[in-house]
C-alpha cells in the first residue's frame, strides 16, 4: 500500500492557464477535463479537474472550483520544493518567478541552505529550498 499527499489548487477561471504555466516550468504529462466535458454545461470550458504529473517528482491537480465568484476560505497554504538538485530548482525558480513577484530572495538561509519564497503570477505561493552542499 501507499499514500500520496499532493497539493490541489483551486482558481476562479484561471485553472487551465496556470497548469499549462506550471507544466513549461516542471514538465510532465497534464490531462484537463472541462465542466461541459463532463456532463456540467453551465461551467462551459472551465476546468472540472486537472492534473499535472511529473514521475517520481509531483502530482499537483486544480480546478476552476472558484468559477461562479465564491471566494475560498480557510487557511493559506504554500508549496515547498526542496532537495539537493540546486540546477533543477533554481530552474523552477527562475521560471514561477516570470511575471509573479519575489517575497524573499533565493539566498543562504540562517540554516545554511539556498532558500527563498515567491508568488507566481496565479498568486500561489511558492518556497525553495536547497540542501546546503548542493
Amino acid at each position: 500500500m501507499s499514500v500520496l499527499l499532493n497539493p490541489y489548487l483551486a482558481f476562479g477561471g484561471d485553472a487551465r492557464a496556470a497548469l499549462e504555466f506550471y507544466q513549461s516550468v516542471f514538465g510532465g504529462d497534464l490531462v484537463v477535463s472541462t465542466f461541459a466535458e463532463s456532463g456540467m454545461p453551465d461551467g462551459g470550458d472551465g476546468v472540472m479537474h486537472g492534473q499535472l504529473t511529473v514521475p517520481g517528482v509531483l502530482t499537483l491537480m486544480a480546478s476552476d472550483a472558484f468559477a461562479a465568484g465564491e471566494a475560498p476560505t480557510g487557511s493559506s497554504i504554500s508549496i515547498s520544493l526542496s532537495g539537493d538538485d540546486a540546477e533543477t530548482l533554481r530552474a523552477w525558480w527562475d521560471g514561477l518567478v516570470q511575471g509573479g513577484t519575489v517575497d524573499e530572495p533565493l539566498v543562504t538561509a540562517p540554516w545554511g541552505d539556498t532558500f527563498g519564497m515567491l508568488t507566481d503570477r496565479f498568486g500561489t505561493r511558492w518556497m525553495v529550498n536547497i540542501s546546503a552542499g548542493a
